[in-house]
């Protein structure tokens, strides 16, 4: 089996609500989306989500060094697509169109197994476990409360709340997270996330305030994701463990963190060079006995690679509708992402859609939900920011 082509489409749709976070409180809806396709001889093909601004990428790396090799050596084309990078470094783009490049090549393997990803990693069930985050620092209270209502009524009971700008806020929605999860019949496990905004200190000292109301689970990025002395000095004046890594791009990363007891929990997402580079940092966590948490990924298509890790504690679910133009084979029941037996990843591209869907160059608003706030760890807006959003 020879790779013989690679197809990318680039599509627009409306989120089922907005995103955001302290970096953007008003959040975004209207996003871009990538198809990624590689074509082999033998008629099968492997498909995978692309970031949109690394399309350009994906064609010309799939193009100059995949087209022509047999898409099963799925670890020797990654090396093969990193050492491309070896001058520019695995970053930005170039990691972007590898990770998007990767999955798609494992589709590729299961597919040629006959069998479903998660199988052909190894993993001894189709399931893994998930945890609700709403992205959710621009909803408004009902709103807050009615998405995890929906994902405790899917049995989960772990929850991810955004802050960063009001502390008092942050308290009252904690609140209301902490009440809708409970409809699960659980007990809520509750996280924050404050996407690097805060400085170590600023952190210290707000989440020991979350603290006196609340058992927390995991602060997340509550320092610069390299500032390995920041982030051990706040995992040694919480009680919540300290999770980072989700916007790191390859294993060498992580070893600085985890050298210096910067990491509790070690977040990657398939975006991280994709599921070869996963698997790199997951050996790298259980060596030290850390646990790892996998990031987002639309239609959960990641749950494959999370069933197969003997360290994964829980994988982020969003449920924001980025499946618009998918069939997939996989669904949340009594907490649980539990995977379908379909080929591959289980997920198929609806043609129909797509070209529905279609556009030639994006126009939706640059998603500024990922950009960094004016001022973070700097200075605090409070209410006042928020006010003037």
């Amino acid at each position: 089996m020879k790779i013989t082509g690679i197809r990318t489409v680039l599509y627009e749709y409306g989120l089922k609500r907005p995103i955001g976070d302290a970096n953007s409180v008003r959040g975004v809806q209207h996003v871009p989306g990538l198809a990624v396709f590689i074509d082999t001889d033998a008629g099968l093909t492997g498909v995978s989500a692309g970031t949109p601004g690394a399309r350009l990428n994906i064609q010309s790396m799939g193009n100059n060094l995949l087209v022509g090799q047999d898409p099963r050596g799925v670890r020797g084309l990654w090396q093969r697509l990193v050492d491309g990078l070896f001058k520019l470094g695995n970053r930005g783009v170039g990691t972007e169109a590898i990770a998007a490049l990767d999955v798609a090549l494992w589709d590729l393997k299961a597919k040629s197994n006959d069998e479903p990803l998660w199988r052909t990693f190894g993993a001894a069930e189709g399931r893994a476990k998930a945890y609700a985050s709403g992205i959710d620092l621009c909803l408004s209270d009902s709103a807050l409360s009615d998405f995890y209502q929906g994902m405790a009524a899917k049995g989960i009971a772990a929850g991810k709340l955004k802050v960063g700008l009001d502390i008092d806020r942050d308290l009252e929605r904690l609140g209301i997270m902490r009440e809708a999860l409970a409809t699960s019949g659980k007990t809520p496990a509750l996280m924050v996330d404050s996407n690097e905004y805060w400085s170590p200190k600023q952190s210290i000292r707000h989440i020991r305030r979350l603290e006196e109301a609340y058992d927390l689970t995991w602060v997340e990025e509550p320092a610069r994701r390299w500032d390995y002395r920041g982030l051990r000095k706040v995992s040694e004046s919480v009680r919540a463990a300290v999770a980072t890594g989700e916007n790191l791009s390859h294993v060498s990363e992580f070893t600085p963190l985890v050298d210096h007891g910067a990491v509790d929990i070690v977040q990657v997402g398939w975006e991280c060079s994709g599921f070869t580079g996963v698997m790199q940092v997951a050996d790298l966590a259980y060596a030290y006995e850390l646990p790892v948490a996998i990031m987002n990924a639309a239609a959960n298509l990641a749950a494959h690679m999370a069933a197969a890790l003997p360290n994964h504690i829980g994988m982020e679910v969003i449920d924001a509708g980025r499946d618009i133009a998918m069939r997939v084979d996989n669904h949340i029941e009594d907490g649980w992402i539990l995977l379908g037996d379909k080929p591959g990843l289980g997920i198929e591209y609806d043609e129909d859609k797509l070209a529905e869907l279609e556009i030639k160059e994006p126009t939706a608003e640059p998603p500024s939900v990922w950009s960094r706030r004016p001022g973070a760890g700097l200075y605090e807006s409070g209410a006042q920011g928020l006010m003037n959003e």
